[in-house]
């Protein structure tokens, strides 16, 4: 890779800056090496899709620990070393989250970009994440286990006890996504359940599939019938309907009201943000829940150890446990539940390929530490990419192998993992990062702690067999947790009394 000496410093002429800006292959000094491909504007997108991990290590062994690689028009930094990421993480002013999250999220969903064009709105959206955390988590998750116990009885456990046979990842998803969705935005006038619910799960998978190609920006019209399915999806949110049911998170019920205060915000504006919140809800959750089910399953000694800590924690806290009635488990009790949170964080460890994502907001050099900086330009994006913490066998022994225990030690929490003789402050990153780390995670832990309890409690479950490994699905890499690529069948049926 040809890199160019600049005796000028910064003080760049109007014609260079311009060859820079369209990804020549003059460098300067103190930047990055610059990674193109032979195709104009694709770049490196393609091999990057095709297998993000395995195209990052390689480059990473060619080219270090920093590298800018082009990427469908972007320019693209990538950080590789885990050591490095605080200092990223702390670059508030130059770096940016926002931009790039509003710009994205706003071309995804439908809704126009909250600019000043509505003062205050991007404020109290921030403000709003408050209500998924501390105190106010308890209703959220004491609603989601009501929830979740009204779908799991009324579809599955009101059956006789022979055993049947299902898919994983539909099974886990049709439970979740009714469930989930009562609790967030609540119930019909007069009925416990909304009709229609299983045709709108089938338009959010339809939408879901083609989520990542509109992250990249991909024109919705190319998209096949994907703008007709994602108007049908934000119209079930439209305010007059939204405004008839009861029992609504406070989150969704402070969003409500919020909206309608701006009378420059159409109803389907206000409608595309309700759907907005479904995905963030869903998208992640369901794929995390799908592959902590088919690990514990998969390792009946690692199911059966969870399963008896569960039982452990009701008993200790004299819950007497019945088929026929309905567990509650409150967040002190899910607190409690180590084993699970373990098992639940080795299988993010090794499904999870988010991209934490940074826009540069001026020309300016990037302290990596104390020996090191590096050149950024403008609208350059600079990226972290905590698969490849997740699966450095520096830092985790035989990283390709589900232990459920793996963050556990001496019966605690373990958080103690090295880099090169260094304790890392971030060794598992499965919801971002600093400013853009996902403000519904705990809740998110919940909701899977509580769907594992339930399934654990009532269910006998096995795999199928005559069957592969389940793999991951790569198309999604770099928008967090990954589906499988093909789904699994397994066998369920109620516990013994």
């Amino acid at each position: 890779m040809r890199r160019t000496v600049w005796s000028c410093g910064t003080a760049w002429d109007r014609k260079a800056r311009r060859d820079l800006s369209a990804g020549s292959d003059w460098r300067r000094e103190d930047e990055p090496p610059l990674i193109k491909g032979w195709i104009p504007f694709i770049g490196k997108a393609l091999e990057f899709g095709k297998d993000a991990h395995k195209f990052l290590k390689e480059h990473k062994r060619k080219f270090g620990d920093v590298f800018t690689v082009q990427i469908a028009g972007k320019y693209m930094t990538f950080i590789m070393d885990p050591l490095l990421y605080p200092n990223i993480i702390k670059q508030g002013r130059q770096l940016d989250f926002d931009e790039f999250s509003n710009r994205v999220a706003s071309f995804a969903f439908g809704y126009p970009p909250v600019t000043s064009k509505f003062p205050g709105l991007k404020e109290q959206i921030t403000r709003g994440f408050i209500l998924l955390q501390g105190d106010n988590l308890t209703p959220l998750t004491e609603s989601m286990m009501g929830n979740l116990m009204l779908v799991f009885r009324q579809d599955y456990l009101d059956q006789e006890s022979s055993w049947k046979t299902a898919y994983m990842h539909k099974f886990c998803n049709s439970i979740m996504f009714e469930a989930t969705f009562l609790t967030m935005y609540g119930k019909p006038p007069s009925a416990s359940r909304h009709s229609g619910m299983s045709v709108l799960e089938t338009d959010f998978i339809k939408f879901d599939k083609m989520f990542p190609l509109l992250v990249a920006q991909i024109p919705i019209w190319l998209l096949g019938r994907t703008r007709a399915i994602r108007e049908r999806l934000i119209n079930y949110f439209l305010p007059h309907q939204m405004s008839c049911w009861s029992h609504s998170s406070e989150f969704i019920r402070t969003r409500f009201e919020m909206f309608e205060q701006y009378d420059t915000l159409r109803d389907f504006d206000k409608a595309a943000h309700h759907f907005a919140i479904l995905w963030a809800s869903l998208g992640n959750t369901v794929p995390a829940i799908f592959w902590v089910t088919y690990y514990l399953v998969s390792h009946p000694e690692a199911l059966q150890f969870v399963r008896q800590e569960l039982e452990d924690v009701l008993r200790l806290s004299g819950v007497e446990f019945s088929r026929d009635k309905d567990v509650t488990l409150t967040p002190a009790h899910l607190e409690k539940l180590l084993y699970m949170e373990s098992a639940i964080e080795e299988s993010l460890r090794l499904c999870s390929a988010s991209m934490n994502i940074r826009v540069a907001q001026e020309d300016f050099s990037l302290r990596l530490d104390a020996e090191r900086s590096a050149a950024v330009r403008k609208g350059d994006i600079i990226a972290l990419y905590p698969q490849a913490i997740h699966l450095d066998p520096e830092i985790y022994e035989d990283p390709q192998t589900f232990r459920f225990d793996r963050y556990m030690q001496n019966g605690q929490k373990k958080t103690n993992f090295y880099k090169r003789g260094q304790k890392l402050k971030h060794y598992l990153m499965p919801f971002g990062s600093g400013a853009s780390k996902c403000p519904g995670r705990f809740f998110a832990i919940n909701e899977i702690k509580q769907f594992l309890s339930v399934i654990l409690l009532y269910l006998d479950l096995e795999l199928e067999e005559g069957q592969s490994k389940a793999t991951l699905d790569l198309s999604r890499a770099g928008l967090g947790v990954m589906l499988p690529a093909e789904d699994v069948r397994f066998r369920y049926r109620l516990r013994p009394v």
